[in-house]
């Protein structure tokens, strides 16, 4: 599925299921806190920290998902098209960072 897609199935989504848009400032807040749940997993799974038995069933893709679909939300209540937004943006970073990367000694 593209992003155009998933836009209209999230939204498809609020109109039959979720009654209606939260507000753009509650849809951040709780992006917000969505994305500290995918930074909890991966700051415990792959980074020093111990992980507690209750986070060892935690699916990082279903969070990573809950983020998507908080972001898509937001997209649609603000009237962006995601997809030529996404699309502009990796043909400005494939311009602007072909070389940087690849001559990054850090990266080697």
């Amino acid at each position: 599925m593209d992003i155009k897609n998933a836009q209209l199935e999230v939204d498809n989504w609020i109109k039959n299921h979720g009654v209606r848009y939260f507000n753009e400032l509650t849809n951040m807040a709780q992006l917000t806190e969505e994305v500290g749940e995918v930074a909890r997993i991966i700051a415990r799974r792959f980074g020093e920290q111990s992980e507690k038995e209750s986070d060892k069933n935690k699916d990082l893709g279903e969070e990573l998902a809950d983020v998507m679909f908080v972001v898509l939300c937001l997209a649609n209540q603000t009237g962006i098209d995601l997809q030529e937004a996404f699309d502009k943006k990796l043909d400005i970073k494939t311009k602007r960072d072909h070389d940087r990367h690849h001559n990054n000694q850090k990266l080697k």
